[in-house]
């Protein structure tokens, strides 16, 4: 394989169309000789290529520069396939279906926060379930509101005095993709989801609470409510078990249909069905319903924030000016229209790992944000920066008007465990005046912020391609892990 990567600039690499091996499209790599050798180590290289394969992809593959091996598909990693030729393929989306960030700003300053911060870690970590199942603290749902989360998303929240007007604008798509249905979804699937709506989560989802550290847009930070010295929150977390659940049914529907639409597949954990077949059309249905309850959860657990925030600070919200910067998704499957050879072209784009960027007069962007461009955010870990950047003009060319949602991991979860323990972490982090409340102490070993790439230098990459240019630094004072 590395005698196929051909290098085009400091910040892009790219692997030819190969029609012996079954390529359909070349492969094009954004990132430094450093970040480059560590995606040969693993198999995000061979993944992309494999997704090269696919029918109906249109264009180029892409890889971020936070992409590392995934399952099938690279995270990190975004694919364009051909709304009417192409497929649709849940691995490619990711089993953490819409898992994604939102950032919220309060208008009190790290100084006013520090004195309390204890007592608020500790009263966010009492009030928001977190962890792997944890029911007690969730939204308690009958069958038939589960269903009205699953169609309507965040409105339904809004309804139920759990989310504001405001909370809807700025959420990507308004908190509700169309085409969501119940029906697509399995029993088991729903079991999963009716207790667990407002939880975290495991892994390397998080609620953080941070201040910014430095502007680097004056315009973009203002229009966000961003100041230096501000704290504010950001969360990090998806679909939880009923997204993971659709994901793994919808991947045995695909792995026992493709061989009847004539898909070959370079890897099984890329099984897919054509976009617009039976089995493609059910996937979508159930995707998208995984997506609104990703966003329902995220709002959730604002909700409680808020509270807590209340509660600790003897404030109101509104006091507190505790408003959505903007939440984004980033392990989706959507229609977008992008010119490709000179013509607009209908592509159903799979990001896994990746958010939308879209520039400055997109339609999709919040009206507040349209004159700018789309906030993205790159969460960190810990005990590392996290970033919110702008989506520019140059994404649509080369990105499919997409950027990286994170720093992307160096370390398996299992040689963490081996390199670092417990106690060395949390020490790490005391010295740097981060006060941090987790579940278990497994999953803060296997999210050390030494086991992801340098944030700074994804983010630095990503402006310096102009596809999401840099607005402002945050750093973590107070974290909670499920």
């Amino acid at each position: 394989m590395l005698e196929h990567i051909k290098k085009i600039s400091s910040l892009e690499y790219r692997i030819e169309t190969d029609a012996a091996i079954g390529m359909n499209v070349p492969v094009r790599v954004f990132a430094n000789d450093d970040l480059l050798k560590k995606m040969i180590n693993d198999r995000t290289i061979e993944q992309a290529v494999n997704v090269a394969m696919l029918p109906g992809v249109q264009k180029n593959v892409v890889v971020l520069p936070d992409g590392h091996q995934g399952y099938g598909f690279p995270v990190g990693g975004v694919a364009a396939m051909d709304y009417y030729e192409g497929i649709i393929s849940p691995g490619s989306v990711g089993y953490d279906i819409n898992c994604g960030v939102r950032l919220v700003r309060t208008n009190l300053t790290e100084a006013q926060v520090r004195p309390r911060l204890e007592a608020l870690v500790a009263e966010l970590f009492a009030t928001i379930p977190a962890g792997m199942s944890k029911k007690e603290g969730c939204i308690d749902l009958s069958s038939s509101e589960l269903d009205e989360v699953l169609v309507r998303g965040v409105p339904w929240l809004a309804d139920h005095n759990y989310a504001t007007k405001d909370d809807i604008r700025m959420c990507e798509e308004g908190g509700h993709m169309e085409g969501a249905d119940p029906h697509a979804v399995s029993d088991v699937a729903r079991r999963r989801a009716m207790p667990q709506l407002g939880s975290i989560g495991s892994g390397n989802h998080f609620l953080e609470i941070q201040k910014v550290d430095k502007i680097y847009d004056l315009e973009a930070a203002k229009l966000m409510g961003l100041e230096e010295g501000l704290v504010t929150i950001l969360i990090h977390c998806g679909s939880r078990g009923f997204g993971h659940q659709i994901c793994k049914d919808y991947l045995v529907v695909c792995e026992h249909s493709h061989q009847k639409y004539g898909i070959e597949l370079p890897d099984r954990q890329l099984a897919c069905v054509p976009n617009l077949s039976e089995e493609g059309e059910s996937y979508k249905k159930a995707m998208r319903a995984a997506m609104n309850y990703s966003w329902c959860n995220r709002q959730a657990i604002t909700h409680w924030t808020r509270r807590s925030f209340e509660l600790v600070f003897g404030k109101s919200e509104s006091d507190l000016d505790m408003k959505l910067v903007y939440d984004i998704a980033h392990n989706s499957a959507k229609v977008e229209t992008h010119r490709i050879e000179g013509r607009e072209r209908k592509v159903t784009v799979h990001r896994k790992g990746a958010t939308r960027a879209f520039p400055a007069g997109s339609a999709e962007i919040p009206e507040k944000y349209r004159r700018i461009g789309q906030p993205t955010f790159i969460p960190g870990s810990m005990g590392s920066a996290s970033w919110v950047l702008l989506g520019m003009s140059s994404s649509l060319e080369l990105t499919f008007g997409s950027t990286v949602h994170g720093a992307g991991r160096l370390m398996s979860r299992t040689a963490a465990h081996k390199a670092y323990n417990y106690k060395q972490v949390v020490e790490d982090l005391q010295q740097k005046g981060i006060h941090l409340r987790s579940t278990t102490r497994y999953d803060v070993v296997e999210e050390a912020p030494q086991v992801y790439k340098d944030v700074d230098i994804v983010a630095e990459i990503s402006h310096r391609l102009g596809i999401a240019t840099k607005v402002a630094r945050l750093v973590p004072i107070g974290v909670m892990k499920g």
